[in-house]
């Protein structure tokens, strides 16, 4: 495997038919790293997980709550916190979080269709607050923009430019751009121009294609030529597929491994 990228795919969307921790060693067996979505629940083993010694990058960073509404606040910080904790069974990795906590169906536990000024103020706050947290705990969180037509509609601070414009406002090295193309591509497009301009705050970049959300080559994206971009602009960082299998797993790792591999990179 000759890739410029940190390789890394989503374990519980690979191997559905395993648990979890027998899901990391297969992925791991690709010789690339796993990533991580709800630590908290009794089924997840992270000592078993981080036994398997296939490095995770990524994992949601709380439990619950909200970046605009008091309580919301509260909760946010106070679970993102235990994330933080609970990180260092794996080695620290990214901690990713979104505009609101996402219900079950990923349907937002509080529906925003305008995202006010006052909203914007205090979001920012909060990611401030929580900036202070990373630095405590020597941990990096990352905000995913998310797609409102398909999956996670009424989401606030769902476009790539409005997660840009928050992490920017930030200017914390703890606060990253969880860029994930198959979201930006249903909700937004011109993805090569995004990239481009999202780069210097990305922590990693997602994949999947449209539609469908599975592998790279099942739909409607060019994530070849999305990947010899990324390469030429110098990013050097994760790529993950947070993607289904379209028809099983060992060739969507396959075909993935393959798209974001032997590129075209200059010395």
């Amino acid at each position: 495997m000759n890739t410029p990228f940190e390789l890394a795919a989503c374990a519980e969307m690979q191997f559905t038919d395993l648990p979890l921790t027998e899901r990391v060693k297969r992925i791991g067996e690709y010789g690339i790293a796993a990533e991580l979505w709800n630590w908290h629940e009794d089924h997840v083993d992270l000592e078993a997980i981080a036994a398997t010694g296939v490095p995770i990058l990524n994992m949601n960073a709380y439990i619950n709550g909200d970046l605009v509404t008091p309580d919301g606040v509260e909760n946010f910080l106070r679970t993102a916190e235990e994330g933080a904790r609970r990180s260092k069974v794996l080695g620290s990795p990214r901690l990713n979080f979104h505009g609101i906590g996402l219900g079950e169906g990923g349907i937002p536990v509080i529906k925003s269709e305008v995202v006010t000024g006052r909203m914007w103020a205090r979001t920012t706050t909060t990611l401030l607050q929580l900036a202070e947290i990373a630095e405590k705990h020597d941990v990096v969180y990352q905000m995913e923009n998310l797609n409102l037509p398909v999956d996670h509609a009424g989401t606030p601070f769902s476009h790539p430019e409005d997660v840009l414009a928050l992490v920017e406002a930030v200017d914390s090295p703890r606060i990253r751009m969880n860029l994930d193309l198959y979201h930006a591509q249903i909700g937004d497009g011109n993805l090569i121009e995004t990239c481009r301009k999202a780069l210097p705050w990305v922590g990693e970049i997602q994949v999947a294609d449209v539609p469908g959300r599975c592998e790279p080559g099942t739909g409607e994206i060019n994530y070849r030529m999305i990947a010899q971009r990324l390469a030429e602009m110098g990013y050097r960082g994760t790529v993950c597929m947070e993607a289904w299998a379209h028809a099983d797993s060992d060739t969507a790792l396959r075909t993935f491994i393959e798209t974001f591999s032997n590129l075209e990179v200059s010395s």
